[in-house]
């Protein structure tokens, strides 16, 4: 295998886009803990328990739609338009589905916020904001759908112009919201709920809008002829869909849910683990664009049979990964005490939150690699294997060993919120290892075939 400047070249292309959208996406999240840290401690600690609570959900329904790019991007390659159309519209159905499940899992929210051990006043806030985002989740999946078929195609532009009204809205909606403006009450965090649902539905139709006078995507006409839910159709983008999710849900309940965990230790470890997880989330955007990128272009190519081509592509594609995670990293560590005064005017939350990044430094390169090759395997609809080797890797190792360091003295002193991150360093670097070894396997599997 040889590294191909031409391949490195597309590569950036579809990711440049989809990175700057990704950014702007989670500023959204970072404009919430900023807005509602200027509030109080505890503003700040019931947003990231609510958030710890419910992103996991959001992020893995995501999960299951995202494998729509991989399926768009394979027919797109074989210029099989058709299929498109249908595979568009059952994922509508599907997003139907999975909104009103999310409705349901919702009613659950109060009983496990009750026992996490931590004030009243943090828990009635972070409810507060599960019963306005709520709301917002079918818009979510349905600007989800639509993103996914245009990225399918090669058009990544879009999605970024998108996210930054998505942006504005979320930066005016959350002034309005948690401050109480124009006569409204003042919410505090739990208005950062209400203000996120709205986004998303801002997105959804201005994604809709886009389709319909885009002249690519109105060739495609998606919403002309809609046919009836087709069981076998709806359960294909499921099956390839549900280990993403799961891959998903056992990365971000990694990070996420550590501050369940953690709430009985305080308002300062809550927050200054938060802080330290919104920076990172921030710069994962790089590794997990160049994955995005990475699962279209390998989806084209294994749509054209051209196996040559793509094995040149998948080599090329780790290579930017680990380039990506060496430049992370260095930007990381250098810029971390000026980025966590951003966020925080109390000393103790910035030097526990300063000391977490240093850890996130050392993750960077397992963890772009292991993302890279989750997006190979996305592009060549083989995503079996990423569930359960991110199941072992993330939570029977990583966090095992976290919640070990972290709330006991079996090894050492309990190191608090540190311990939860050594144990991130460990789980990501086995899941880099495995998911490498099943595209080397699934790659010898194609071209032995072919």
């Amino acid at each position: 295998m040889k590294f191909s400047l031409w391949e490195s070249k597309r590569l950036l292309q579809l990711a440049t886009p989809v990175f700057f959208a990704q950014i702007t996406l989670v500023l959204m999240s970072v404009v919430d803990t900023m807005m509602a840290g200027q509030v109080s401690a505890n503003d700040l600690a019931a947003l990231s328990i609510a958030t710890g609570f419910w992103n996991p959900l959001i992020f893995s329904l995501q999960g299951i739609l995202l494998a729509l790019t991989g399926i768009v991007a394979h027919c797109h390659g074989s210029k099989d338009l058709t299929s498109i159309k249908f595979h568009f519209q059952q994922s509508i159905y599907l997003a139907l589905i999975l909104a009103v499940a999310s409705l349901i899992f919702a009613q659950f929210t109060p009983s496990v916020f009750s026992k996490l051990g931590t004030s009243n006043d943090i828990t009635e806030l972070s409810q507060q904001y599960i019963d306005f985002v709520k709301w917002g989740v079918l818009g979510f999946l349905l600007f989800s759908i639509y993103r996914n078929v245009t990225e399918g195609v090669g058009l990544t532009k879009p999605a970024f112009y998108i996210s930054l009204i998505g942006l504005g809205v979320n930066v005016v909606a959350n002034y309005i919201f948690i401050y109480g403006k124009l006569g409204v009450p003042a919410y505090g965090s739990a208005g950062c709920g209400l203000a996120t649902a709205l986004v998303f539905w801002a997105m959804a139709i201005a994604q809709w809008l886009y389709c319909k006078r885009s002249k690519t995507m109105h060739a495609l006409q998606l919403l002309s002829s809609f046919s009836k839910p087709n069981l076998s159709g709806i359960a294909y983008i499921a099956k390839l869909g549900l280990p993403i999710c799961l891959a998903t849900l056992f990365e971000v309940t990694l990070f996420a849910c550590i501050p369940l965990f953690i709430a009985d230790l305080g308002a300062i470890a809550v927050s200054g683990h938060q802080i330290a997880a919104s920076i990172t989330a921030v710069l994962f955007m790089m590794p997990l664009s160049l994955s995005m990128a990475i699962a279209i272009r390998i989806g084209n190519l294994s749509g054209q049979k051209a196996y040559g081509q793509l094995k040149t592509a998948i080599f090329t594609s780790f290579c930017l990964a680990t380039f990506t995670a060496i430049f992370v990293a260095l930007l990381t560590f250098l810029v971390r005490n000026s980025i966590v005064w951003l966020y925080t005017s109390n000393e103790q939350v910035a030097l526990l939150a300063s000391s977490i990044i240093v850890l996130a430094c050392i993750y960077q390169l397992p963890d772009a690699l292991q993302v890279a090759a989750n997006g190979v395997l996305r592009g060549l609809k083989y995503t079996k294997p990423i569930s359960y080797i991110t199941f072992v890797s993330y939570w029977l190792i990583g966090f095992t060993l976290g919640y070990v360091l972290a709330k006991t003295n079996l090894l050492m002193p309990a190191m608090g919120p540190t311990g939860f991150w050594i144990g991130i360093i460990v789980g990501l670097t086995v899941a880099a290892i495995f998911l490498l070894l099943s595209v080397r396997s699934r790659l010898a599997f194609i071209l032995s075939n072919n």
